[in-house]
């Protein structure tokens, strides 16, 4: 992999890197902010609501205990159990019949919460379909889908259902309870409860809430908004554990992310379940976290610019020094480089002026070198021809001497030439043994010749 500092450019290098870092130290305060800030609501917004569910939670079941105590009580009226063991004449049976139909009426008028009641009985007396009162036959009871209920237990909370009255069907939670008296199975009382006053204590002070009530096999009760279904949510919580708590939903088709708060008390049978979009919980974090982009992004423009200033002051005398460097030539009309740095931009301009000045001597020596050194050759040729011309004239005055007869003087101007020849050298400046032989041999026959000539003169 290459190194990109020995391959892009200084400046832009530096900018885009600086820029990067800058970036991702902006990206990571965000996201830092937006998760724990997130994380802080969501413990917060949680720990509200489950006191609030509590809340709910404890005066729903008042109501509804007020309820199942109606319906203990009433059942184990004495004029309801005369009536419903059928040892009476159909005279009294009838006068019982009304007294017990207008006790419960009274009950229905004295308690908003109870929309009707229904008692299910041997032999019951027809009256108005869409009484508050009815009375209805026993075996019809194995009609209603709560009937089953009743199998395993003496009373029963149904889930939300519609019964008729005055004003068309209306949306009821029933509590039946099984009538006994002596180990006898005589009837089923079953109050019927206003699920719009229980949606309406659920929803509490909220505008818009996504709640719902189970029982303690954790089937749904009564709900308000969107939450999910039973099944659904058997997969994030366990409905049956007597425990409170939240849970985050994540990727559900139905709801999206969302997060679920329920409410489990020990002195109650309901379970409270709330749901709340987890974009609305992290919204303000969220908020949170474009205002630091936004902080961020005019926090990298402005840094950017400084950068692009910095990174240009870092690479202009570096850009200077290249050009001066690239254009520079010996002798020539070269860049000047700013003397106002006193950094280390300065320090290297300093160099590089030294260095410049010592090429110009070393040039200058170099030249001056150059000079002596043409002018020792041409003096070394001179010194060459001149002998050169010497031995031309030794050897014309030997073929002279050859031709007047004198062999002694030839002999002598042919050892002449050859001592020059030797002493020339071809210009070496050493020679070899043989040869500084050869010329004082040369030398010595020449002192013989003359010598020998003397004494034959004497």
């Amino acid at each position: 992999m290459t190194n990109p500092f020995k391959k892009f450019r200084i400046d832009r290098l530096f900018f885009y890197l600086f820029s990067a870092v800058i970036v991702i130290v902006i990206a990571l305060i965000a996201w830092a902010s937006y998760s724990i800030s997130s994380k802080a609501l969501v413990r917060t917004t949680s720990h509200y609501q489950q006191q609030l569910l509590d809340e709910l939670n404890n005066e729903i079941t008042t109501r509804l205990v007020t309820i199942e105590q109606i319906s203990l009580s009433t059942s184990r009226d004495s004029e309801l159990i005369h009536l419903l063991t059928n040892r009476d004449d159909e005279y009294d049976r009838y006068r019982r019949y009304v007294g017990v139909q207008n006790a419960l009426a009274n009950l229905t008028y004295s308690i908003p919460l109870i929309q009707g009641i229904d008692l299910y009985m041997n032999r019951p007396f027809l009256g108005e379909s869409k009484y508050y009162i009815q009375f209805r036959d026993l075996n019809d009871m194995s009609k209603q889908e709560w009937s089953h209920m009743l199998d395993k237990n003496d009373f029963a909370w149904s889930s939300e259902h519609k019964v008729d009255g005055f004003q068309g069907d209306v949306s009821v939670l029933s509590f039946a309870r099984k009538i006994m008296y002596n180990d006898n199975y005589l009837g089923v009382l079953v109050i019927h409860i206003k699920a719009e006053q229980i949606r309406s204590l659920l929803s509490g002070n909220s505008t818009d809430p996504n709640r719902m009530m189970t029982n303690m096999a954790g089937e749904q009760i009564v709900k308000i908004g969107h939450v999910l279904n039973q099944n659904e949510l058997s997969k994030w919580i366990d409905l049956k554990d007597q425990q409170s708590g939240y849970v985050h939903i994540r990727g559900n088709s139905n709801v999206g992310d969302s997060l679920l708060v329920y409410s489990k008390l020990d002195n109650s049978n309901w379970t409270l379940i709330e749901m709340t979009s987890w974009k609305q919980i992290t919204e303000d974090s969220f908020r949170l976290a474009e205002v630091i982009a936004l902080i961020g992004i005019a926090a990298v423009l402005l840094v950017l610019l400084l950068t692009l200033y910095i990174s240009r002051q870092f690479t202009k005398p570096i850009n200077e020094l290249v050009v001066a460097m690239r254009m520079y030539s010996v002798e020539g009309n070269n860049v000047e480089l700013s003397a106002d740095y006193e950094n280390e931009f300065g320090y290297l301009f300093a160099g590089y002026r030294k260095q410049n000045e010592r090429i110009e001597e070393l040039y200058q020596s170099v030249q001056l070198r150059y000079e002596q050194q043409r002018k020792a050759e041409i003096e070394a040729l001179q010194a060459n021809i001149n002998p050169h011309f010497l031995y031309n004239m030794l050897d014309q005055l030997n073929w002279m001497a050859i031709e007047a007869g004198q062999d002694e003087l030839s002999r002598i101007l042919e050892l002449m030439g050859r001592m020059f020849r030797i002493g020339l050298s071809n210009g070496d400046t050493f020679i070899t043994i043989g040869d500084e032989v050869e010329h004082i041999k040369s030398y010595l026959e020449i002192q013989q010749l003359r010598w020998a000539e003397d004494c034959n003169m004497r």
